[in-house]
């Protein structure tokens, strides 16, 4: 990634960092652009490929029967809701961004998939921390049949190191409890995370689904963890 090439559409500083939206001209010369996020002054993703945010919708809405209710932890550039919200089983999305910022240049429609995620009537965006709503403890409240975390790139890769009483044993415990009957817990990680499957795994049927991605000449694996109680 090039990043003398990318413009900032907006930015803000948080007590957590900078936080950006980001523009650059799509690589295959299209004309297209391609939107980035910076969070805590990191890249944290973009457009260019999003087939394992979109993954991690679909490999959890498969193995959930009634997906009725769904929470999200993280907007980032809207993709895993977008997924989401194609599943016509699908009433209502609850989605907690940490960052208000971000959560304001959705309703602003500042990338198309934020806009679209912001305004459709069955989504429900919050600004807050997920950590207190996985233990029930804080507004939005479930049960949910469907809890997806994208809030960091994996427990060994945080996006704030706070995340990573996200990832506690304890923690991981309240989140499958605030699942409905038949639910599913899915987590999405920018590589393998072999504790993770471990702390999941006497939590209930647990899978570790890998995806290889083939990204500006280099071959990623990137780990999605299934949980059904």
């Amino acid at each position: 990634m090039d990043d003398s090439a990318a413009e900032t559409i907006v930015a803000a500083t948080t007590p957590r960092g900078e936080i950006a939206l980001r523009e650059r001209a799509h690589p295959d010369g299209s004309g297209s652009v391609v939107h980035e996020l910076v969070v805590a002054g990191v890249f944290a993703m973009d457009s260019l490929d999003t087939s394992t945010e979109t993954a991690l919708a679909v490999e959890a809405l498969t193995r959930t029967a009634a997906p009725g209710r769904v929470l999200v932890g993280g907007l980032g550039l809207g993709f895993t809701t977008w997924q989401v919200l194609k599943d016509k089983r699908v009433r209502q999305v609850d989605v907690v961004e940490l960052e208000p910022d971000l959560v304001e240049w959705a309703r602003l429609g500042l990338a198309p998939t934020l806009g679209l995620v912001a305004r459709h009537p069955r989504v429900r965006v919050h600004a807050g921390d997920i950590a207190p709503v996985l233990r029930g403890a804080a507004t939005p409240f479930g049960p949910w049949d469907l809890v997806l975390l994208d809030v960091d790139n994996g427990p060994s890769f945080l996006v704030h190191d706070a995340n990573a009483r996200i990832y506690s044993p304890d923690a991981l415990r309240s989140a499958v409890d605030q699942l409905a009957p038949g639910g599913t817990l899915a987590i999405w990680a920018a590589q393998r995370e072999p504790d993770l499957l471990t702390t999941l795994q006497p939590l209930g049927a647990t899978e570790e689904i890998l995806l290889e991605v083939e990204r500006e000449g280099r071959t990623l694996t990137y780990a999605l963890y299934l949980t059904r109680p």
